[in-house]
């Protein structure tokens, strides 16, 4: 059984869900590594595009759910403030 951290969500506040913390740890140093300070940011495909490169295969394989663990940790994220949300449409991201 592999370890669990537990991930918060912007857009509900309180609640609390576990997930897998190698794939968590792994998504959140690519976004990190590959997001900028400047606002209003990139969007979330381009953070996930970006990121790709910086995942390691064994956890994701060909890039596999990285679009869904990208969501994850840019909620988890954004609800423990270290990125922000510009009020762009499409939505961008950037590092607070």
């Amino acid at each position: 059984m592999s370890e669990k951290i537990e991930v918060e969500n912007v857009n509900q506040p309180g609640h609390v869900g576990r997930v897998d913390a190698a794939k968590y740890h792994a998504m959140k140093a690519a976004m990190l590594n590959v997001m900028t300070h400047d606002a209003p940011g990139q969007t979330a495909a381009e953070i996930k595009e970006a990121a790709k490169a910086h995942l390691p295969g064994d956890l994701f394989p060909g890039g596999a759910t990285s679009g869904w663990w990208a969501k994850c940790v840019q909620l988890d994220l954004e609800a423990k403030g270290v990125i922000g949300r510009a009020a762009t449409k499409p939505l961008r991201f950037y590092l607070t």
